[in-house]
């Protein structure tokens, strides 16, 4: 079975959004405003959901935002649905949406990353539709650094477009920026630089393989590993017998919490069928005797597939969307670092 990919956005459709998990505060809605208006810009209808409250740590009541969510996933008229940003207990979704209707539904681009990963990654494993992994809502109006491309260029891409990013070679090491203060805040801070890192064996030796991508945050989608909701190696022996590419990244646990995430993702069948492991930057704590990169060795190191750290498609800026389905090629090598993705 293949992979379904929405349509492309063109000028006059319609884009959703919704939090699925939490909301905007009051403080914030200023910047709210700003994102809005970038899409608005891109010659897009723009409809806001009710499930947007910023008071709690949800929008709603789990019913209310899994209706909200439906509703907009099998819309004809709504052709991509963005969250503000992620949040904490998305989980709560996973019982109450109809799975079963999402399979006959026509595919619609959900987009976003963090909390995102627990809704969007068992939409591609569970109904073969192409989700997009990166810049929530707040994140659109940056501007993207050279190599990187924004969500707004991909959903709007043609069937069968190949699109290849590279790393900036900056990043963000520290704080977040204040959007109650500046919410139109365009630029981002990137003070550091350092580009992709090969993980044991040979650090230096080059790398380039392929297969279907599929992935998204550990700290949220470790909770789903052994569950009907990421079956993995299911996804890859019916649309990908290829192999996949596997990218993961990590928000706030730190490397011992890391490092059981990891094994118990492993022991699941998470990373089964991968020909590379692509893992995000993270700003995450290490421990004394224990780093992040050795936390990853240690859980996924026995798996002999290339392991490549220090991807931009995580929590630290600037964001690198990744398309869960589509088909990638990664090369990394001591002059090059590239991830090409076609939507097919």
């Amino acid at each position: 079975m293949s992979v379904r990919f929405p349509m492309p956005l063109r000028p006059g459709d319609r884009v959703g959004v919704t939090a699925p998990s939490s909301g905007v505060p009051e403080a914030m809605r200023g910047r709210l405003d700003v994102a809005l208006g970038d899409i608005r810009a891109r010659g897009y209808e723009v409809v806001v959901g009710a499930c947007m409250d910023g008071s709690g740590h949800v929008s709603a009541p789990a019913a209310e935002r899994a209706d909200e969510l439906m509703s907009m996933l099998t819309d004809p008229a709504v052709k991509a649905i963005v969250p503000p940003w992620g949040g904490e207990t998305a989980i709560d979704l996973i019982p109450l949406l109809d799975w079963d209707r999402l399979r006959e539904a026509e595919p619609t681009w959900v987009v976003g990353f963090s909390d995102m990963s627990t809704l969007m990654t068992p939409l591609t494993l569970l109904t073969g539709t192409a989700t997009l992994h990166g810049n929530n809502l707040m994140d659109t109006p940056y501007r993207v650094p050279d190599g990187l491309l924004s969500w707004l260029d991909i959903v709007a891409a043609p069937p069968g477009h190949r699109f290849t990013q590279t790393p900036p070679g900056r990043h963000r090491t520290v704080g977040f920026d204040d959007y109650v203060l500046h919410p139109d805040l365009r630029e981002y801070t990137l003070d550091a630089r350092g580009g992709w890192t090969r993980l044991g064996g040979d650090g230096d030796g080059d790398v380039v393989a392929e297969g279907r991508l599929i992935g998204g945050c550990v700290d949220v989608l470790c909770n789903l590993a052994g569950t009907p909701y990421l079956d993995v190696p299911a996804f890859a022996r019916e649309r990908s017998p290829e192999g996949l590419l596997v990218y993961v990244e990590v928000c706030e646990s730190d490397a011992f919490t890391t490092c059981r995430q990891l094994h118990g993702m492993r022991l699941a069948g998470f990373f089964d069928g991968a020909n590379a492991i692509l893992v995000g930057r993270t700003g995450a704590a290490d421990r004394p005797s224990l780093s992040q990169h050795e936390a990853v060795l240690d859980a996924l190191g026995s798996l002999n597939v290339p392991v490549i750290a220090d991807v931009e498609c995580g929590h630290v800026p600037p964001y690198m969307p990744i398309v869960n389905g589509a088909y990638g090629r990664v090369v990394h090598t001591a002059s090059r670092s590239e991830l090409a993705q076609t939507l097919r």
